[in-house]
């Protein structure tokens, strides 16, 4: 396969079309991507202030008991 050394008025336009339909996706991908993270600092602080409870509750069990 030989490679062309100039381009076409319509391969250009070829391309810019392809650029802008993947120009499109990753800015769908991206607002995915944004919205996983969101889920996860809200899941992971949850997570985090239920182990803060619990490890206070436990704290507070053993200065109960001594």
């Amino acid at each position: 396969m030989r490679l062309r050394s100039t381009w076409t008025d319509s391969r250009l336009d070829d391309l810019s079309g392809k650029v802008s339909e993947m120009s499109v996706r990753l800015n769908e991908i991206s607002g995915r991507i944004d919205s996983l993270q969101h889920t996860i600092l809200i899941v992971g602080g949850g997570l985090f202030a239920a182990f803060v409870a619990v490890l206070a509750a436990i704290i507070g069990l053993i200065a109960t008991q001594i």
